[in-house]
């Protein structure tokens, strides 16, 4: 069975079971701000699970693009992915009991219309107890019994079968785990409960709430009798065939380093179709790290030559189910590219110097060491980690972490010392008269970025911004440079809003209600349980225009603003633009 009927199968089934198909969202959380990644394909669904109405209805699927940077180190053996797919089936405010959910599991993996794996490669596991004083699932494990042909059932404690929630508080429950040759495949999870910020339990909101998830790829291992790994699937298929058609001869050795790129190819091309900027924080570490620790490999390979090649056949793999992927491919590759180019101008240097480390180390590289490696020559942790085993070193990762820390805490005073984002810090010595301007000019970036939506589409998200006494600045991602005409009509349209004398409102509001309204999040930003919102709207037409999560502060109408005009336009880096704008 191939990667398209094994997609194909999942949607068919649910859909006849009454399950409405829900796209992926973005690997960058949008109405999560606990986790730095999208993790799993219920994230989405989070404020549905905790009592808000479903837009979906009350059952939904997904296939989600997952991100789980904890198997990083696992990567190259047969089984772990840090990007995946992950097939997810929904039911909100107990519209399906946990019998029905373990049955339809049961049918689809089982049955000889679906996916017909042989019932004898099939177990299944259930929650013991012990989370919080909560009882072993009594209704989990009678409902297993009644599946016909599942042999093999093991009580689990809740470190195995106990899931959520993601980040400090949110739905979580007891879970029942189908596996097939003893790797984990499907995760039930019965999300019966809410997990408060102080660990404690309290029943969930609206009901019993399944949220199911299942690797696709782990999936296809299963019915793909030929595969031995994931890799060998045609998941990866043509992945893996241009990265060992650039790799001259067949070396003993290298099965690991040709995986790794593959992984790491393939989830740096996800990451950037979503807007995720190579940097040294956040999203855009993931990515950096992902995409050097590729090149080290493929350096290793001798098969740097392929680089743009390997990431034209990932595209050319996902760009069917991903069209995201095709409109932005020459995006994807000119960001990568110049990530590559940046890298290699230190690469070799690093090398020579992670060598000379290496000699001068008897039984373990110390953190600080290793801290200047990274620091200097953009050498990930991992790779020096790697180098340093095969010859029987260790690196102290609690002094790297110290040291990392340390930067970081320079890097932070550094920043704060501009005033933040917006001018206007605490502690420092603003006029009255200059504070007036900067909260003027900061309304005018939220109708700056409404407009910008509204005329480039929705590929544009903010990638920083900062004001002073003189200027607006703001980055947004967008692949190209903005016409005159479009950036006549932004302006036009701002002004246009600034002549209407419309009302901004400040609301404070528990997150996820504010993304679930459709406020725009910074998605760099982390934000706290509750937000204030500010909204610009029209009260003669009840149009939102803007709508936005942020501290403030801003004009009470849009009249105080003035004039607005932008001075300039152009590349910040390869895939954001930055406006300059002034008022009078």
């Amino acid at each position: 069975m191939d990667y398209q009927k094994v997609r194909d199968r999942f949607v068919q089934f649910f859909e006849a079971k009454g399950h409405r198909i829900v796209p992926s969202s973005s690997l960058i959380p949008q109405d999560d701000a606990s986790v730095l990644l999208t993790t799993a394909g219920m994230q989405q669904f989070k404020p549905c699970f905790a009592g808000v109405d479903s837009p979906y209805g009350d059952l939904a699927i997904s296939i989600q693009k997952c991100f789980r940077l904890s198997d990083i180190d696992s990567v190259g053996d047969d089984t772990h992915l840090t990007f995946f797919e992950m097939f997810g089936n929904f039911a909100f405010r107990g519209e399906v009991s946990k019998e029905q959910a373990i049955l339809w599991a049961w049918e689809f993996l089982a049955s000889p219309n679906w996916m017909a794996i042989g019932r004898d490669r099939i177990t299944a596991s259930y929650y013991n107890g012990n989370r919080a004083g909560t009882k072993a699932d009594g209704e989990a494990k009678t409902a297993l019994s009644k599946v016909d042909g599942l042999s093999r059932v093991t009580a689990q404690p809740d470190t195995e079968n106990f899931w959520g929630p993601t980040g400090s508080e949110g739905p979580c429950g007891p879970t029942v785990e189908f596996y097939v040759d003893g790797v984990e495949v499907w995760n039930v999870v019965f999300n019966e409960f809410y997990c408060q910020p102080d660990g404690t339990l309290s029943p969930a909101v609206g009901g019993l709430g399944i949220d199911t998830g299942m690797g696709l790829e782990r999936l296809l291992l299963t019915v793909t009798p030929e595969a031995e790994s994931i890799y060998d699937t045609d998941a990866f298929a043509p992945i893996i065939a241009m990265i060992k058609a650039h790799t001259p001869g067949e070396e003993a050795g290298v099965t690991k380093s040709i995986r790794i790129v593959a992984d790491h190819l393939r989830g740096s091309v996800f990451l950037l179709s979503d807007h995720v900027q190579p940097s040294n924080k956040e999203q855009g570490y993931v990515l950096r790290r992902l995409l050097r620790r590729a090149i080290l490999h493929l350096d290793k390979l001798n098969a740097l030559a392929g680089f743009e090649e390997i990431i034209g056949a990932i595209i050319g793999r996902y760009g069917d189910f991903y069209p995201e992927l095709l409109s932005q491919k020459d995006m994807i590759i000119q960001l990568a590219n110049l990530e590559r180019d940046k890298f290699l101008k230190t690469i070799t240097q690093g090398r020579k110097e992670l060598d000379k480390v290496i000699s001068e180390s008897e039984n373990s590289i110390t953190g600080e060491r290793a801290f200047d490696l990274f620091a200097t020559y953009g050498l990930p942790l991992d790779f020096i980690k790697e180098e340093a085993a095969q010859h029987h070193l260790k690196v102290d990762e609690n002094s790297f972490e110290r040291a990392f820390q340390s930067h970081q805490e320079i890097s932070r005073a550094g920043v704060e010392s501009k005033f933040g984002g917006h001018g206007l810090s605490s502690g420092a010595q603003v006029s009255e008269a200059d504070q007036q301007v900067i909260t003027r000019l900061h309304t005018a970036t939220h109708l700056l970025h409404a407009a910008l939506i509204k005329f480039l589409g929705n590929e544009v998200k903010q990638a920083g911004s900062d004001l002073n006494t003189e200027r607006a600045r703001f980055d947004f991602t967008f692949s190209r440079a903005l016409t005159d005409d479009e950036k006549r009509q932004v302006e036009d349209w701002v002004n246009e809003q600034i002549q209407k004398d419309l009302p901004v409102k400040k609301e404070a509001k528990p997150l996820q209600e504010a993304l679930g309204e459709g406020a725009l999040a910074f998605f760099k930003q982390k934000y706290p349980n509750v937000v204030d919102v500010y909204t610009i709207y029209d009260p003669a037409t009840d149009e939102v225009i803007s709508k936005e999560l942020c501290g403030g502060p801003h004009v009470s109408r849009t009249s105080e603003i003035d004039k607005f005009h932008i001075t300039k336009e152009q590349s910040s880096s390869a895939g954001v633009r930055r406006i300059r704008a002034v008022i009078n």
